[in-house]
Parts: structure tokens; C-alpha cells; sequence
């Protein structure tokens, strides 16, 4: 079993992303990605896959107090380094401290400002017409507003520490489930992760959501496995899931639908029936007393609203590519632990999802391992001992695939933690013969940005 990330991997898909950069620039030249895009996008591709490389090797022999503390430590620093060179970069770039075009991420400051300014007491005033799985985030920026001052700056360097420990998170539960050597893989990818390194530098409450997520999770499985349980053990998860709702209806019921699914199915040998049945009870009857009805009915809405709203987001985009109208569940569930695919090609008004060329490709191959994993679990019967997390991962992205947001790297990042670790584990069981299905699906992926990028020109009328 593998215990680190083999040169043989990371060398292919550094060298991948350079040819199918140089393709795609030469093909569509007339539209080529500008200059600072590309650099974002090699410096970020090299990054991950080099110390994925070299820290899983290097930090294979320390303890696990050492390990935890490396993990912790290099996570925080290349966070706050990236906090505030973004910072400067939108200044410089838009003239504001905030991403391109930024719509979502106005309105929760101004949220926030205003309940930082006004006091809570009117908060029914601030937060009006926003839904329940809207008003966490801005709750919370309110609260560090309040605290700390309204800095732009102070609220991003509190993400960076929130990241940084949601990789500590990470890393605490592949070893549960995995051993030593998985978790620790686990955690190296987690910490280098660009998605979750560049919405550190975001004012969206994708880095705050993550964490509460594996947080759950995290203190969920904590309780199923440890033989000893009391008041504290069981009420932690129980908030945590609860907030989960104040940031996102969907993800909520998910991680909720996982955890009941992994009470019923999970191995004997992790957790008897009197707790799991204990445990399950004492969550959905307080979860249920204190949002049920509002919870109820938003959830209610979104599934009668499902086929309607992806129809109008993609009625939406035909406008602008007429192309997309065809793009629906049909097309994205085949392909949901993969995509987003990488934007390499220069688009008006597309400047974010230039800028993460580079991530969304580094996403593309660890979603390789991610699926082997996933097939190796099943296959050698194992799955049941670590049914929550794949209960999660695949439930959310089934959600995910038949929505209107399939192609959204945003409402794909909830995911993300549970999919490295899976991938981890796939990573560990790689040899010789598993090689040759690793470069096919290079094959593939090649292929795909190619047509992508062809897609998003000639639906445009660009090509």
C-alpha cells in the first residue's frame, strides 16, 4: 500500500496541463487566456502536485502530534499569504477589495455592515426576504464585524485559520476510517487544495460552510465509533448539523439523509443497534423540534422547484451560449466527481472561472483516484464500514447533478473534503496495473477540456 503521492502521477498531470494549455492556446488563439490567468494556473497546478509529491514523503515518519501540528501550521501560512496577495490583486484589479463581478459577495457585506451597525435587535429589518439558508453567513460576518471591526481584511484572515483547521479536521477523520497513512495523505491534499485556498480570499461563505460540514461529520463519526458517549459528545453534532441549514437547505438535509442511511447500514462491529438507534433519535428530534416547520417547507419548495429551476439556469445560459440548453442531468450525472472542467480560454465576463483554471484541472485528476476509491470500496466489500462518508459524497453530488448549479465549483466544495479523502484511500492502492488506467483517463480528460473549451467559443459564436 502506498503511503505517499508517487512522482509517476503527479510528473503525468504537471505535464497534461502544459500540453493541453499549449493546444488550447494555439487552436483558439484568437481568444487565448490571458497572460495572468495562465500564470495563476501553472503556479497552482506545479504547487499542488509537486508538494503532494514531496510532503507526503517527507512528513511520513513523523508522529501523529508533529503531523497534526505540520498539517495545521503550513495550512495557515500558505493561507494568509494567498489572503493577502488576493486582497492587494482585487484592489489593483477591480479597484475593490472582492472578486470579479461581485454580486453575492456585496450583498453579504452589506448585510453584515448592517447588522454590525445597527445591533442584532433589528436584524429582522437587515436579513428581510432572505431565506433560511441565506441568513448564516451574514449572521456571522455581522458577529466578527461587530467584534473585531468591519476589515475586510481581519474577516478573511479568520478564514484562513478556519481552513487551516478544517484540514486538521480532515486528516483526524480518514484516520478514523482509513489508518495513519491514508489520513495523512488525506490531509497534504486537503491543506493544498486551491479551491479551498482561494476562498480564503473570498468574501462567500464556501470556507465557513466547508468546515461546518466536515465538522459534522467529523464529531459524528467520533461519536459512532467511540464505545463511550455522553452529553457533550452527542450535543456538538447536533448544532453543528443544525447550523448546517442557516447556510444551505440542501446540504443540511444531505448530511442528514447520510447519517440516518449510515445508522442503518453501518458494520456491526463500529457501533451496535441500541446506539445507533439512541444516537439517531436524540439528533432528528432536536434538529426536527427546533427548524422543522420553516426547514420543512424550504425543502419542500427546492424539491418541487427542482426541474423548473434547472430549466431556467439553463434557458438562462442559452442566451448567452446556445449550446447549453442541452447541458442537463443527462450530461452532468455521468460526470459530476469530475467536472467542473477548466476554463482555458479567454470569455467576457468570465474572469473567476479563468483564474481557476488551474484549480478545476487539479480537481479533474484527483477525481480520478476519487472514483477508484469509490469502485475499490464497493467491489472488495468494504464499503460499509465507512458508509457515511460515501453516503455524503455520492448523496450531495446526485443533488448537485440534477440541479441548475451541476457546473458550479461553488455548490460542488461541500463535497470536496470527503472526495480527497476517498481519494486518499484510492491514491494508497495504486500499482503497475492501476497505471495504465490512469493514463487513458488522462486520454480522456485531454479530450474533454479540449471540447469544453471548443463548446464555450462556438456557442458563442466564436469559432
Amino acid at each position: 500500500m502506498l503511503n505517499y503521492f508517487p512522482k509517476y502521477f503527479t510528473h503525468r498531470s504537471i505535464a497534461l496541463y502544459f500540453i493541453v494549455l499549449a493546444i488550447v492556446s494555439v487552436l483558439f488563439l484568437e481568444q487565448i487566456l490571458p497572460f495572468q490567468f495562465m500564470l495563476f494556473g501553472i503556479v497552482t497546478v506545479i504547487v499542488f502536485f509537486y508538494f503532494s509529491n514531496t510532503l507526503s514523503k517527507k512528513w511520513n515518519g513523523y508522529p501523529e502530534k508533529k503531523i497534526t501540528k505540520k498539517l495545521f501550521v503550513t495550512a495557515l501560512i500558505v493561507r494568509l499569504a494567498y489572503v493577502l496577495f488576493s486582497y492587494w490583486y482585487y484592489i489593483y484589479m477591480t479597484g475593490q477589495p472582492f472578486q470579479y463581478h461581485p454580486v453575492d459577495v456585496l450583498m453579504y457585506d452589506a448585510v453584515a455592515g448592517d447588522l454590525a451597525t445597527r445591533g442584532f435587535a433589528h436584524y429582522e429589518g437587515a436579513l428581510q426576504g432572505m431565506g433560511t439558508s441565506d441568513i448564516g453567513y451574514p449572521i456571522y460576518l455581522g458577529i466578527v464585524y461587530m467584534i473585531l471591526g468591519k476589515s475586510i481584511l481581519v474577516a478573511r484572515l479568520i478564514k484562513a485559520l478556519i481552513s487551516a483547521f478544517t484540514c486538521v479536521l480532515i486528516y483526524r477523520l480518514a484516520k478514523r476510517n482509513f489508518g495513519e497513512r491514508i489520513g495523512r495523505i488525506a490531509g497534504i491534499l486537503s491543506m493544498l487544495m486551491p479551491h479551498f485556498i482561494y476562498y480564503c480570499g473570498l468574501h462567500l461563505k464556501e470556507t465557513e460552510m466547508v468546515f461546518l460540514t466536515v465538522a459534522f461529520v467529523e464529531r459524528a463519526d467520533y461519536l459512532l465509533h467511540n464505545k463511550k458517549y455522553n452529553f457533550l459528545n452527542i450535543i456538538i453534532p447536533i448544532l453543528l448539523a443544525g447550523s448546517l441549514f442557516f447556510f444551505r437547505t440542501v446540504l443540511g438535509v444531505t448530511v442528514l439523509m447520510a447519517f440516518f442511511l449510515t445508522i442503518v447500514l453501518l458494520s456491526g462491529k463500529i457501533a451496535g443497534w441500541g446506539k445507533r438507534i439512541l444516537i439517531g433519535i436524540c439528533l432528528i428530534t432536536t434538529v426536527g423540534y427546533f427548524l422543522g416547520a420553516r426547514i420543512f417547507t424550504e425543502v419542500e419548495e427546492t424539491w418541487e422547484d427542482r426541474h423548473d429551476s434547472q430549466q431556467r439556469r439553463l434557458e438562462l445560459r442559452a442566451r448567452r451560449n446556445e449550446f447549453a440548453q442541452y447541458a442537463g442531468a443527462a450530461i452532468f450525472v455521468p460526470m459530476i466527481f469530475t467536472i467542473p472542467f477548466p476554463t482555458m480560454i479567454n470569455i467576457e465576463d468570465q474572469e473567476n472561472q479563468q483564474l481557476m483554471n488551474g484549480s478545476n484541472f487539479v480537481k479533474n485528476i484527483t477525481a480520478f483516484f476519487t472514483m477508484m476509491g469509490i469502485f475499490l470500496l464497493f467491489y472488495r466489500k468494504k464499503w460499509k464500514d465507512h458508509i457515511f462518508i460515501l453516503s455524503f459524497l455520492i448523496g450531495y453530488l446526485a443533488v448537485i447533478s440534477v440541479s441548475a448549479f451541476a457546473h458550479s465549483e461553488r455548490f460542488h466544495l461541500p463535497s470536496l473534503p470527503f472526495a480527497l479523502i476517498i481519494a486518499a484511500y484510492g491514491l494508497s492502492q495504486m500499482d503497475n496495473k492501476m497505471k495504465v488506467y490512469f493514463n487513458t483517463y488522462l486520454a480522456i480528460i485531454f479530450v474533454a477540456i479540449i471540447a469544453w473549451s471548443w463548446f464555450k467559443l462556438a456557442g458563442r459564436g466564436l469559432v
